[in-house]
């Protein structure tokens, strides 16, 4: 089962649970932990609870490609794991050595280190939901979606739910020093997740799920790749513990897994472009690229 957030009119957002056939039941709470908050009240699991409470609602006289979606949660933060993934140690090598693929950085260290790597990367105010514009960053002039499977936790570190993610990344930024790394992550609409969130109970196996990314320039497809979860290095839990430790995190924040697809080398996103990532057990988070309307000034 599926959890959704939706524009009715222009005062009225609504949670609506949504069953595997489309259907979609109005909720009367406002997000996924409110909800979850109550299942742990009425000593349930939300998806037995969710179950229950649908008995007693009429579904919405509407198809869901009919919605305007919205985030499927405000999360307070959102944080990413970088270098979980074989070819995400490669991409990063390549950009910190020019290329020079068999030379041994601290990726390398990262990718075989105890310790994950665990950044801030997003805030609620910074995120935006399915097709919706993320913009691209006016000071760079190498960037990429990164497709991830995100995981939405409570302040406990329970995994709640799954959804998808995108991390959006200045490459060049990253590359020329790792000391950049919030520059290269952190901007205005610089994170996309959705378009739903999916009941971690309802997930047979979180290490079986397929990650397609399609990138389209002018109604023409220039990027597609795939991925599955099972190449993921670390677990879920072991990324989840890491986060916190010695650290408060808060109901509903969302931690991205890191990403296994990585565009052509000489492939940059450029204005007006759109970025399709799917998880078939999710949906398609689509969102419009737009550039910024000037470039900043330059230093002197």
């Amino acid at each position: 089962m599926k959890i959704i957030r939706y524009q009715k009119d222009k005062d009225t957002q609504v949670l609506a649970a949504v069953l595997n056939d489309a259907t979609v039941y109005p909720l009367e709470y406002t997000c996924l932990t409110e909800l979850t908050e109550q299942a742990k009240h009425k000593g349930q699991t939300p998806l037995s609870f969710l179950k229950e409470q649908i008995q007693t609602i009429d579904p919405a006289d509407v198809k869901l490609e009919e919605l305007s979606l919205l985030v499927p949660i405000e999360a307070p933060e959102v944080w990413a794991s970088g270098v979980t993934y074989e070819k995400s140690k490669e991409a990063r090598n390549y950009e910190a050595t020019d290329g020079k693929l068999d030379a041994s950085t601290f990726y390398d260290k990262v990718y075989d280190a105890d310790r994950p790597e665990i950044f801030l990367k997003s805030t609620a105010a910074r995120t935006v939901g399915p097709n919706t514009d993320v913009y691209l960053r006016s000071d760079s002039n190498w960037q990429i979606p990164e497709p991830e499977l995100g995981l939405v936790i409570n302040k406990e570190g329970d995994i709640l739910a799954y959804t998808i993610g995108n991390d959006m990344s200045c490459r060049d930024i990253e590359g020329e020093n790792p000391l950049y790394l919030p520059q290269a992550k952190i901007w205005k609409q610089s994170c996309a997740i959705g378009p739903a969130l999916l009941l971690a109970e309802a997930v047979e196996d979180a290490y079986k799920l397929e990650i397609i990314c399609k990138i389209y320039r002018n109604n023409e497809l220039v990027v597609e790749g795939k991925a599955n979860t099972s190449q993921l290095k670390r677990k879920y839990d072991e990324l989840v513990s890491f986060l916190l430790r010695d650290n408060e995190i808060f109901d509903g924040t969302v931690l991205l897994t890191g990403t296994c697809i990585v565009p052509p080398n000489e492939f940059t996103l450029m204005d007006g472009d759109l970025v399709e990532i799917e998880i078939p057990e999710i949906g398609v988070l689509s969102n419009p690229v737009k550039a910024p309307a000037t470039k900043p000034v330059a230093l002197h």
